[in-house]
């Protein structure tokens, strides 16, 4: 071969692999289900609901049997998840607005100071991933991190692309269209709002999908959030069975119909033939309102530090990736996925900017655990009952202490041997007790957390 032929050979072979199209990014859908409960699923343990296309998701990916939300009210969790930092951090630590109207007049306590909005300054982990990582962007339903009247903080100005639903409501005026949700135009009267946010969910995958670019989608459903609201088919199904699993008929109503949409989403997945490069997390905010959801065997429900307010339902699917059909009891928090997503998109921590999550891709492939020792939370606030009362927790190994502000004492389990918190350790193990009292203290100043005042 002669040597003006054989640079030419060499030349075409660069040029080809200089050219080459690289890799697409992962996809990533993020299901948050509103108010969903710890025992809200048939794959967590409830014979008497009917979800059969989550249950069928949880046997593709991996279920957390011991996974929380950063608060036990929407707002805070929220802005966790968008931003990786500890509600005790963000200073947002009950749900918008500031509920001072709910504070028990014989309290001996102010509820902590807060903000009435994420601010535009944190760094979302939509802004990363369009910024850095070029994914398009959707907000897809409740985002609920401004008060009424400030629109200026909708998903729009947070690094999403297009905001369908996303302003300050923290429930629906109603689920049926017309809906009176801003950023959500009424499309058929009558129509079920989970099945509206369905397909647009659907509808933006196949528009990103055929344009051949990487989409992150923030699916945050209204649903199962107070009003409780059906179908009148599915109203009809349940409300003739024993209250078993739940207090409400319509609310089994409404879990199945959410698993119906959701199923339509992950079908459409199938569809596109984007399953395998989709990265997909589905969980909930905080525990189910009192007096629908049942989170037996776990203590209490929303806003509250108890299990039962802060222990949620989390599977991620992720084939090729996450081994399917398992089941973890590693605790881990939903804080963690900003840093998890960044290393799904290959992309690096946030310069300057604290992390109080971890990435839990060791987790997921199974070739490691988090290195934290602890997980934390800060509910310095009330909720819409008298029952709640404000404080901090940390979860250490198999143990958990609360520290409540209105006396200063703290209340000590093993969630092992005692998952429904009814025996107190604190007198029988001071040592621990003190360890852990000790380390939250720590975390709360570190983390500059806002703490109650005496009235």
């Amino acid at each position: 071969m002669n040597t003006t032929k054989l640079t030419c050979i060499v030349l075409t072979l660069a040029v080809g692999l200089t050219t080459a199209t690289p890799a697409k990014s992962p996809n990533i859908l993020f299901i948050l289900i509103d108010d969903m409960g710890w025992m809200d699923l048939v794959c967590q343990g409830n014979p008497n609901l009917h979800t059969p296309h989550v249950d069928a998701f949880a046997a593709q990916g991996m279920r957390f049997t011991d996974a929380y939300a950063p608060a036990p009210v929407c707002s805070p969790t929220r802005a966790a998840i968008m931003t990786g930092q500890s509600p005790a951090r963000l200073h947002i630590t009950n749900h918008l607005p500031h509920q001072d109207r709910f504070t028990p007049e014989e309290s001996k306590l102010l509820p902590a100071e807060m903000l009435d909005h994420l601010p535009l300054e944190y760094v979302t982990i939509a802004e990363r991933l369009k910024g850095d990582g070029g994914y398009a962007t959707a907000f897809i339903g409740k985002w609920h991190l401004y008060k009424d009247g400030d629109p200026q903080f909708n998903p729009l100005a947070q690094g999403f692309d297009i905001n369908i639903g996303g302003c300050s409501l923290g429930g629906p005026p109603t689920f049926f269209d017309p809906y009176r949700i801003d950023f959500l135009p009424n499309r058929k009267t009558g129509e079920y709002l989970p099945d509206r946010l369905a397909d647009e969910t659907i509808a933006f995958m196949k528009e990103q999908n055929e344009q051949g670019k990487p989409f992150f989608t923030a699916l945050f459903n209204y649903t199962v959030h107070w009003p409780m609201e059906a179908p009148e088919e599915l109203v009809a199904k349940y409300q003739d069975r024993p209250l078993k699993g739940y207090h409400d008929h319509r609310y089994a109503a409404m879990i199945e119909a959410m698993d119906v949409a959701i199923g339509r989403v992950l079908a459409a997945l199938d569809e596109m033939g984007i399953a395998e490069e989709t990265f997909v997390i589905f969980t909930s905010d905080n525990g189910p309102y009192g007096g629908v959801g049942d989170c037996r065997p776990l203590r209490a429900d929303k806003g509250h530090l108890y299990e039962g307010g802060i222990r949620i339902p989390l599977i991620v699917r992720w084939p090729g990736k996450v081994k399917a059909g398992t089941v973890s009891a590693e605790p881990v928090i939903l804080t963690d996925f900003y840093s998890t997503m960044l290393e799904v998109a290959g992309l690096k921590p946030t310069p300057g900017v604290p992390a109080d999550g971890e990435s839990l891709i060791p987790l997921l492939s199974g070739k490691g655990k988090p290195q934290r020792k602890a997980l934390y939370f800060h509910y310095p606030n009330f909720a819409f009952h008298k029952e709640n009362r404000l404080g901090s927790a940390i979860r250490m190994g198999d143990y958990k202490l609360i520290k409540f502000f209105d006396d200063d004492s703290v209340e000590l389990y093993n969630l092992k041997e005692d998952l429904s918190e009814t025996k107190d350790l604190a007198k029988e193990m001071p040592g621990r007790a003190t360890k852990m009292r000790k380390l939250l203290v720590q975390w709360l100043e570190e983390s500059g957390a806002k703490l109650p005042q005496p009235r």
